[in-house]
């Protein structure tokens, strides 16, 4: 059935204001933001600014606080999407198997989901602080060490705290998306595998795992892209300190933007994190392609 002029006419209407939204809160940042990084925009240029083609792109690429940043993301995701992942789907799986307190264990295990970002930083800052809870029970209770661990003053140690953080808050939202899948696992295939002589480990591997790959693949592509924008625990727990060596991506284009004024720079560099998720979503599909 065709939809007359009029019915047309109601649907646009009732779908003018969120387009409007998307258009003024969305479409046009980013195409502004794209118009920015071809242009030297900082604090000296705001009445006038200079045309400098790609240089703003080029000072990102050969910029070395950039290159740590980035590995210090890419690290980032690369531990903290398969921990909550893995984490995720174990919990999941063993929710899915019990008959009593299932709602009391999904909402103990989100609670860190809802539990604010910035909430949950200032007290893994507190914990893990030089003059911290961890730092009091090592030395003062237990006596392992004879002095404070200075936590968060290396790039490493800080990295893992917030990769720690991270994977604690994630488990629940993976958690939930994979009992969502799991419940939609024909009981029937297990009968059959069990019929045949499959035992639990044959079952995850063949039932399992290949029923739920499309959950997988939305998983993997939304937490790498989350990895990727991790900004609230590392500003909060390091800083970037020492000296920008635990900057991340988002931490150190808020830095350039905002305490120097090199808004052409961040816009250069936003766009080249976006082609590199880009680039790496379309390897995780072909990945995850369902093969024959």
């Amino acid at each position: 059935m065709q939809t007359s002029r009029k019915g047309k006419f109601q649907i646009g209407l009732l779908l003018f204001p969120g387009l409007l939204i998307f258009v003024v809160f969305t479409a046009y940042p980013i195409i502004r933001l794209f118009y920015m990084s071809f242009f030297e925009w900082n604090f000296g240029s705001i009445s006038g600014q200079d045309f400098i083609g790609l240089n703003n792109y080029k000072d990102v690429l050969g910029d070395q606080y950039f290159r740590v940043a980035f590995v210090n993301t890419l690290v980032y995701t690369l531990v903290t999407v398969p921990g909550q992942m893995i984490l995720g789907f174990l919990t999941a799986f063993f929710i899915n198997q019990v008959t009593r307190f299932r709602v009391g264990y999904r909402v103990l295990y989100y609670l860190p989901v809802i539990t604010s970002w910035v909430i949950a930083s200032l007290v893994f800052k507190y914990v893990f602080n030089t003059e911290g809870l961890l730092n009091y029970f090592l030395v003062n209770v237990v006596h392992v060490a004879s002095q404070n661990i200075r936590w968060l003053d290396t790039r490493w140690s800080g990295l893992w705290i917030a990769m720690f953080l991270g994977i604690w808050k994630g488990i629940g939202w993976n958690m939930v998306v994979f009992l969502a899948a799991l419940q939609t696992v024909p009981a029937d295939l297990y009968e059959a595998a069990a019929i045949d002589g499959a035992g639990a480990v044959k079952k995850l591997f063949h039932i399992t795992l290949p029923c739920i790959r499309g959950t997988i693949l939305f998983a993997l592509v939304m937490l790498t892209i989350g990895g990727f924008n991790v900004f609230t625990s590392v500003k909060m727990i390091t800083g970037g300190e020492p000296g920008h060596k635990t900057d991340v991506v988002l931490t150190w284009m808020y830095h350039k933007a905002f305490g120097t004024g090199a808004f052409g720079y961040s816009a250069a560099l936003s766009f080249i994190i976006t082609i590199v998720l880009a680039i790496l979503a379309l390897i995780q599909f072909r990945m995850m392609q369902q093969k024959e």
